[in-house]
C-alpha cells in the first residue's frame, strides 16, 4: 500500500508490563480517511495499541508512524491525534460551546473563528442549538456526541475512540453506532481517520470499513466485515466475531453460521441428522441447538415469519435434518489460520 495512502503505521511493535506481553510483533496499516476498529476480548491488546498510537504508552520494540511522520519517541500533544473517552470527560462547569471550543482556546484560535468552528461541529453532530447548556442538563448520548465534536473541532489526522459507547443503554448504543458512522463519513471528506476499540462484535460489524481481531496481543486477522465474518481465518475468529458452528469430518475442521442452516422437519434427503436439544425464543428469531447422530453440535438460527413462541418451545426433542451449501463452509485450522 503506497505510504501516502496511509495515516498510521505499525511496525514490528513490541509492548510488555514486567512478565506480561500486551502487544507481540505488531504489524498494521490504517488508511487515510476509513472507519477501523481493533477488535477484541479484555486483554488482548487492542487498547495498549490505542495508547500507543496516541503516544500515552512507549513500545518497548518498533516504530509508529502518522501520516508517514515517525512519531515513535514523540509525546501525545506532538502527535495530531485526539482521543475520544467512554467517561466523557467534559468539563462540568463551562457550556457545552465553551467545552467544544477548548482546543481551540488553547491553540490560540482567534475568538471569532472559535465560534464558526464550534457552531459548524455541533451542526455536524446534529446538535445545533445546545451550545449554551451545560454538560449535566444534556442526555448521555448526547454528552457523547459533544465528546466527539470537541475531538474532531480541532480536525486531526486520526480521531482516537476508546469504547465511547460502552455506558450508553442498549437502544442508544445502537443509534450512535449509526450516528457515529455518518459522522465518521461527513469528515472523512477532510481526511480525518477513525481508529476505534471496542469488544463488542455488532459495533465492529456496523460501523468498520476494516477491522482487526486481536488475540493474545496479535492480530489473528484483518478485512472488511463480510470477510471476516464469512470466511474467518482461525478457529478464534470463528467463535468470537458472530456465532460461528465448529465441525470436524473427514479429518477437515469447518464452520458454517447458524443462519446459513437450512432445517427441515424430515429426515430424507442430505444432509446431517439429529435431535433439537434446546430452543432460544429471542422475538424476531429462535435459535436451536442440535444435537447430530454423526458427532458434535449446531446451532441453527430460524427467523419466527410465521412462528410463536410456543410453536417453537415445542419442538424440543423432535428429529431434524439440516443441510446448507458448500459456499458457505470455510475450512480453517484448528487455532491456526486458513
Amino acid at each position: 500500500m503506497p505510504a501516502a495512502e496511509i495515516d498510521v503505521r505499525l511496525s514490528g511493535i513490541r509492548k510488555t508490563y514486567g512478565d506480561v506481553v500486551a502487544v507481540d510483533e505488531l504489524d498494521l496499516d490504517i488508511k487515510t480517511g476509513e472507519f477501523f476498529t481493533l477488535l477484541g476480548p479484555s486483554g488482548s491488546g487492542k487498547t495498549t495499541t490505542l495508547r500507543l498510537i496516541a503516544g500515552f504508552e512507549r513500545p518497548d520494540r518498533g516504530r509508529i508512524a502518522l501520516g508517514g511522520r515517525d512519531v515513535t519517541n514523540r509525546a501525545p500533544y506532538e502527535r495530531d491525534v485526539n482521543t475520544v473517552f467512554q467517561d466523557y470527560a467534559l468539563f462540568p462547569h463551562m457550556t457545552v460551546a465553551d467545552n467544544v471550543a477548548y482546543g481551540l482556546r488553547v491553540k490560540g484560535v482567534p475568538k471569532a473563528e472559535r465560534k464558526r468552528r464550534v457552531q459548524e461541529i455541533l451542526r455536524v453532530v446534529r446538535l445545533p442549538d445546545v451550545g449554551r447548556r451545560k454538560p449535566v442538563q444534556l442526555s448521555g448520548g448526547q454528552r457523547q456526541r459533544i465528546a466527539l465534536a470537541r475531538s474532531l473541532v480541532n480536525a486531526p489526522k486520526v480521531l482516537l475512540l476508546d469504547e465511547p459507547l460502552g455506558a450508553l443503554d442498549l437502544k442508544l448504543r445502537q443509534e450512535m453506532q449509526i450516528e457515529l458512522k455518518r459522522i465518521q463519513r461527513e469528515v472523512s471528506e477532510v481526511g480525518i481517520t477513525f481508529v476505534y476499540v471496542t469488544h463488542d462484535q455488532e459495533e465492529a460489524l456496523t460501523m468498520s470499513d476494516r477491522l482487526a481481531v486481536f488475540n493474545e496481543g496479535r492480530i489473528e486477522q484483518i478485512g472488511t466485515p463480510a470477510e471476516v465474518y464469512e470466511r474467518p481465518s482461525t478457529q478464534f475468529v470463528a467463535g468470537f466475531v458472530g456465532v460461528s458452528n465448529v465441525l470436524e469430518r473427514g479429518g477437515r475442521t469447518f464452520t458454517v453460521r447458524p443462519e446459513k442452516i437450512q432445517m427441515h422437519f424430515d429426515e430424507t434427503g442430505g444432509g446431517e441428522l439429529g435431535r433439537i436439544e434446546d430452543v432460544v425464543y429471542v422475538g424476531m428469531f429462535t435459535r436451536y441447538i442440535v444435537e447430530l447422530d454423526s458427532g458434535g453440535e449446531l446451532t441453527v438460527v430460524r427467523q419466527n415469519l410465521e412462528t410463536s413462541s410456543q410453536e417453537a418451545l415445542e419442538s424440543r426433542g423432535k428429529r431434524v435434518r439440516l443441510e446448507w451449501r458448500p459456499e458457505h463452509t470455510f475450512v480453517i485450522e484448528r487455532g491456526g489460520g486458513a
